[in-house]
C-alpha cells in the first residue's frame, strides 16, 4: 500500500501564494498519476489538479492560470504551487496516488488532507 502525507496547509491572505507538498511512501510497484483534490465545507470534493508519470497535467477550471502542479519522481513527491488565492479556494486539499501494487492491481491511496484558509 501506499501512504500519502500532505503538507504546508495554512492561513493565508487573498492575493497570497501557497505551496503543498506530498509525499508518497510504501509497498508498491509503481505510482501512476499523482494529483490533488479539495473539498469545502458543505461541497463535493473537486479535482484540483493531477500529473502523470510523465509530466502531464490536468487542472480544474476554477485554478487555470493560479496553480501549477509538478512532482518528482525520484522523490515521489507532488507539490502544488498556488498562486492569487482567493477566498473560494478556502477548503481541505488532498493528495491523491493511482499506483500499482507488488501483485499488480491497480489502486487509489489518499492522503489525510492540508487545510487551506484564504482571508479576504
Amino acid at each position: 500500500q501506499v501512504q500519502l502525507v500532505e503538507s504546508g496547509g495554512e492561513l493565508v491572505q487573498a492575493g497570497g501564494s501557497l505551496r503543498l507538498s506530498c509525499a508518497a511512501s510504501g509497498r508498491y510497484f509503481r505510482i501512476n498519476a499523482m494529483g490533488w483534490y479539495r473539498q469545502a465545507p458543505g461541497k463535493q470534493r473537486e479535482l484540483v489538479a493531477d500529473i502523470t508519470s510523465r509530466g502531464s497535467t490536468n487542472y480544474g477550471d476554477s485554478v487555470k492560470g493560479r496553480f501549477t502542479i509538478s512532482r518528482d519522481n525520484a522523490k515521489n513527491e507532488v507539490y502544488l504551487q498556488m498562486n492569487s488565492l482567493k477566498p473560494e479556494d478556502t477548503a481541505v486539499y488532498y493528495c491523491n496516488a493511482e499506483f500499482i501494487d507488488p501483485v499488480f492491481r491497480r489502486l487509489d491511496a489518499w492522503g489525510q488532507g492540508t487545510l487551506v484558509t484564504v482571508s479576504s
